[in-house]
């Protein structure tokens, strides 16, 4: 099992940028797929980014060319960078790690370890 805490999130300004940024625990980190999901007021949760255990990424197409997942297997840290920012991607994100080890899928029900969540507020 993958204990994650989330961090980095805060009010910006329209077109501002943020870092969010996970620190995973656990021995099998390097060897997951790890995501980045969101989830707004009264909407479902659903998928950001994707980064597999040795480096492939895959966005939403919301954020495409604005957001970048990376990770770092020796820190165990997987981050979001967010440029551009938009009131819509006012949110809470959350970051998961994949149930199965070096298998790539976007299902919420293929992440089994979850953080507790970063606010994202995007106001003027």
């Amino acid at each position: 099992q993958v204990q994650l805490v989330e961090s980095g999130g805060g009010l910006v300004q329209p077109g501002g940028s943020l870092r969010l940024s996970c620190k995973a625990s656990g021995r099998t980190f390097s060897s997951r797929t790890m995501g980045w999901f969101r989830q707004a007021p009264g909407k479902e949760r659903n998928l950001v980014a994707t980064i597999t255990w040795d480096g492939r990424t895959s966005y939403v197409g919301s954020v495409k060319g604005r957001f970048t997942i990376s990770r770092d297997n020796v820190k165990t840290t997987v981050d979001l960078q967010m440029n551009n920012l938009e009131p819509a991607d006012t949110a809470e994100y959350y970051c998961a790690a994949h149930r199965q080890l070096f298998t790539w899928s976007t299902g919420q029900r293929d992440f089994a370890s979850w953080g507790q969540g970063t606010q994202v507020t995007v106001s003027s």
